[in-house]
C-alpha cells in the first residue's frame, strides 16, 4: 500500500486540472466505486474501525452514536472523487469542505490516517479493479483533495472563525413538520443568496446537518432557515420540536455554489422541492435586490397542498415584481396549482433554452430535475444544485443540504 503524503498538492493538482492525467484516472476510480457500490455499506464501517484503529484520538471527533453520521467523511471522499475530471466543481467542493472541517477540529498532520484507511477499504471492497495503476490513480487524487482542503482551510483561518455561536430569535412552525427558525450570529456571519451552513444543537453534540438560508443576507444580522422533521432524524426534529427562542446553536462556515451569475441576462428556471423551496427565495430577492428584470420562472413542488407552506411569500413576490412566475406543483389533486410531479411539470412547459437552471430539494428530485432541464434545452453546465453524490446514503443530512 503506497503511503499518502498531504504534502504532495501541487504537481496533482496541475496534472488533473490540465487534461494530463484526468481521464486515465477517472475511469481507473469509477471502475473501483462501481464495484463497491453494492457494499458501500461494509466498506464504510470497515473503513471506520481502520480509521479509529490508526487514531484512536479521531474517535472524539464524532457523535457517540455512529449510524446517522458514520457515512459522511466516507461519502464525501467518493463523491468528490467522481468529479476529478471536472477541475473547478471539485476545486469548489473541496475547499467548502475543508473550511467546513475546521469546526471539527480537524488538522492537516490527521488527512494521511483518513487517506491510508481509505486505500484499505478500496483495496477490500474492490479487489476485482484494484491493482498498481488504480491504487496510484487513488493516491493522486486522494493528495490533490486533501491538499486543497488543508488550504483552504488554512487560508480561512485568518478571516473567519471555525465556528459562529448563534441564538434563535424566532421560531415558527409553519405546518406539523415543518419550522422556520431565524437566528442571531454572535459576529458577523458573510455569504451569499444560495448556500448553505452546518448547524449543531445543544442536543446532539458533535452531528451537524445543512440546511440553507432562506434569505438573502440582510441587513439586520439575522439568518433563517426551513426545517423539515424526518424520521429518525435527531437534528431536525430537535429544531422543529424542542428549540424555542433562546436556545444557541453553532453554525460552520458558509458553503455552496449554488448562486447566482450576475454578469449574465438570461432567465432562471428554479425548482425548489419541499423545504428545498428556502434557497430558491434567496435567489429571487437576489435579483430583485439588484433591481435586474430577468426572467426568473420559480416551480415549488410538493406531495401535498398543504406543504405548499411558504407559497403566499412567493406570491406577494410575484405581485410585486412582473419578471417573476410561481407555479406550484403538487403530486397529487390540488387546488392551488398543477397536479403532478415537479420534474414532469418543468419539461412540459419547456422548451427552456434561455435559461439557466436553479434545482434544490431531495437527491432523487434533483437527478430526475437535472435530466428534465437537460432534455427542455439546458446545458448541463448552465444547471447549478448542491452536489449530489451517487454513493452517499441519504438520512437527515444527505451530501447536498437539508431543506
Amino acid at each position: 500500500m503506497t503511503a499518502i503524503s498531504a504534502d504532495e498538492g501541487a504537481t496533482v493538482q496541475h496534472d488533473l486540472g490540465s487534461g494530463v492525467q484526468p481521464s486515465r484516472d477517472a475511469k481507473a476510480i469509477r471502475r473501483s466505486l462501481a464495484e463497491m457500490a453494492p457494499v458501500a455499506d461494509e466498506a464504510t464501517s470497515y473503513f471506520y474501525a481502520l480509521l479509529f484503529t490508526y487514531g484512536p484520538h479521531l474517535r472524539d471527533m464524532f457523535p457517540a452514536a455512529m449510524d446517522a453520521q458514520r457515512d459522511r467523511i466516507f461519502g464525501a471522499l467518493l463523491s468528490a472523487a467522481e468529479t476529478i475530471d471536472e477541475p473547478e466543481k471539485l476545486t469548489s467542493y473541496l475547499r467548502d469542505l475543508g473550511r467546513g472541517h475546521r469546526k471539527y477540529g480537524v488538522r492537516a498532520d490527521q488527512y494521511p490516517l483518513v487517506g491510508e484507511a481509505l486505500m484499505y477499504a478500496l483495496e477490500r471492497y474492490a479487489p476485482r479493479s484494484w491493482g498498481p495503476e488504480t491504487e496510484a490513480a487513488w493516491v493522486r487524487v486522494y493528495t490533490l483533495m486533501s491538499q486543497t482542503m488543508i488550504d483552504a482551510a488554512d487560508e480561512d483561518e485568518s478571516v473567519a472563525p471555525p465556528w459562529w455561536d448563534a441564538e434563535i430569535v424566532s421560531h415558527e412552525r409553519r405546518t406539523h413538520d415543518v419550522a422556520v427558525v431565524t437566528v442571531r450570529p454572535d459576529q458577523p456571519y458573510p455569504y451569499r443568496a444560495g448556500q448553505y451552513a452546518s448547524l449543531e444543537t445543544p442536543w446532539w453534540p458533535r452531528v451537524w446537518r445543512s440546511y440553507s438560508f432562506a434569505s438573502m443576507p440582510r441587513s439586520d444580522g439575522l439568518l433563517s432557515f426551513h426545517v423539515k422533521s424526518v424520521p429518525a432524524g435527531w437534528v431536525s426534529r430537535s429544531l422543529v420540536h424542542r428549540a424555542r427562542p433562546g436556545d444557541v446553536l453553532r453554525l460552520g462556515a458558509p458553503a455552496g455554489s449554488m448562486t447566482l451569475d450576475h454578469a449574465s441576462d438570461r432567465g432562471l428556471l428554479c425548482m425548489g422541492g419541499s423545504t428545498g423551496i428556502a434557497p430558491i427565495k434567496a435567489l429571487v430577492e437576489d435579483v430583485a435586490e439588484r433591481g435586474q428584470r430577468r426572467q426568473v420562472e420559480v416551480f415549488f413542488g410538493a406531495n401535498r397542498d398543504n406543504e405548499l407552506y411558504d407559497l403566499q411569500s412567493f406570491l406577494d413576490l410575484e405581485r410585486r415584481h412582473p419578471w417573476l412566475a410561481v407555479r406550484p406543483v403538487v403530486a397529487e389533486r390540488s387546488t392551488l396549482g398543477m397536479a403532478g410531479q415537479l420534474p414532469e411539470a418543468v419539461r412540459e412547459l419547456g422548451p427552456w433554452r434561455e435559461f439557466d437552471g436553479y434545482l434544490s430539494g431531495p437527491p432523487q428530485m434533483i437527478r430526475k430535475g437535472v435530466d428534465a432541464l437537460v432534455s427542455s434545452g439546458i446545458p448541463a453546465d448552465r444547471i447549478r444544485h448542491d452536489f449530489v453524490g451517487s454513493l452517499v446514503r441519504v438520512t437527515e443530512g444527505p451530501a447536498s443540504p437539508t431543506r
